[in-house]
């Protein structure tokens, strides 16, 4: 990998996991339940609980949730390029592993998608995987190039996307989940596969920035030495999210009903406002997650994270696991034939859902860590990425 910012310094072997990834990845889960959760019920009465939760689900979760995700989706991408080369092995062998990994990750995300519920975006990574696998070990500069070329082209289709759904809701239509929702399960699973792969495939151009840029912060280790770079992390974190408060607000007004723009073609600008601005927020939160985790364990080599911030690390570990594992609950709650929710839970009902589902999940996150468990869906997609069979004396990849 050539990288204009190699870390210096001798390989370190042998050492735990990051802390801050995995805090920042176990934090938005929460951020991914609450952004899924209530799309799935058909109550949005403008009552004072909906009304407030639509305002916060909008400023916090919505199209920002899927930023922060594909931030770190990249940045853990980095730090897999970054062990590969620590470990001796060459470009065309981890270009190999990406794409295995990205054909992995297209079969779990079809899987997702077909099995549990259509709101997917592992295939996604997958398919950017296999696409970008020669270019993610370019230098630095063709990262940030394309990074920006892209960006534009990925705003404007969530933009797009997000409005269409805000003005349908205004208009008194019903948005989200529901429309869609089979009455029995063989007919869920076979609905939405005829619109997967394009519109899969056409996600990736949202992917790409956010991944890009996170492959690039890995290789400055922004994440993984949270003290070395306190004061930028803790510039970006506080310039990011008052820039995604400021973009993101009147949006989040028009969707609460707070506010009605004058003109018809405000919405639309808007939605591109809040999309970008959610862009800055997933950096932003992520910054600051590394902020807070340089305080609370100053010293990675001789301090000891507490209860709280140990078992967020040990769920953002197992994200994939309990990403899907989210997905089965909104399937089992709210689904015509299962439990069948989507017309009694209310649109706050459903948020406070996605919090106890977060809550539980870092609780069972925590019991696994202490018993030595790694996520079934992680083991899974390491048994299928790496060959079982190497010949003697090669690198095993990490």
């Amino acid at each position: 990998m050539t990288s204009s910012a190699r870390p210096a310094g001798p390989v370190r072997t042998g050492l735990s996991r990051a802390l801050a990834p995995d805090v920042a990845r176990g934090l938005m889960l929460l951020l991914i339940a609450l952004a899924h959760a209530p799309g799935f019920v058909s109550d949005r009465a403008p009552t004072t609980g909906n009304t407030a939760t639509e305002l916060l689900r909008s400023l916090l979760a919505e199209n920002q949730a899927r930023s922060m995700f594909i931030v770190l989706f990249g940045y853990a991408m980095g730090q897999l390029l970054y062990r590969q080369e620590a470990r001796g092995a060459g470009p065309a062998e981890t270009r190999r592993l990406l794409r295995r990994r990205g054909l992995v990750l297209v079969g779990v995300g079809l899987a997702h998608y077909a099995l549990l519920v259509p709101v997917d975006i592992v295939a996604t990574y997958g398919f950017a995987l296999l696409l970008l696998a020669t270019m993610v070990t370019s230098r630095d500069k063709v990262l940030l190039r394309t990074a920006a070329a892209t960006l534009p082209l990925g705003v404007a289709l969530i933009g797009w996307t997000y409005q269409r759904a805000v003005a349908l809701e205004l208009s008194g239509g019903q948005s989200g989940m529901t429309p869609y929702m089979a009455d029995d399960y063989p007919s869920h699973v076979v609905s939405g596969l005829p619109g997967w792969l394009p519109e899969t495939v056409l996600s990736v151009v949202v992917v790409v920035p956010g991944m890009l840029f996170g492959i690039w912060a890995a290789r400055r280790r922004y994440l993984d030495e949270p003290r070395a770079h306190a004061v930028l992390l803790r510039r970006a974190a506080i310039t990011l999210l008052l820039v995604a408060l400021v973009t993101r607000l009147p949006e989040a007004l028009v969707v609460a009903g707070l506010w009605v723009p004058a003109q018809a073609g405000t919405g639309w600008a808007l939605a591109i406002l809040h999309t970008l601005g959610g862009c800055a927020g997933g950096v932003g939160l992520a910054a600051l997650v590394g902020v807070l985790v340089a305080r609370r364990v100053p010293d990675a080599g001789s301090a000891t994270p507490g209860p709280l911030t140990t078992a967020l690390a040990a769920l953002g570990c197992r994200s994939l696991t309990f990403y899907l594992a989210q997905s089965l609950v909104w399937l089992v709650l709210f689904y015509p034939f299962t439990l069948g929710l989507a017309d009694t839970v209310s649109f706050a009902g459903a948020a406070a859902v996605a919090i106890g589902v977060w809550v539980l999940s870092v609780v069972a996150a925590a019991a696994m860590e202490r018993a030595g468990r790694a996520g079934p869906a992680e083991l899974l997609v390491r048994r299928l990425a790496y060959p079982p069979h190497r010949p003697a004396g090669a690198v095993r990849p990490g």
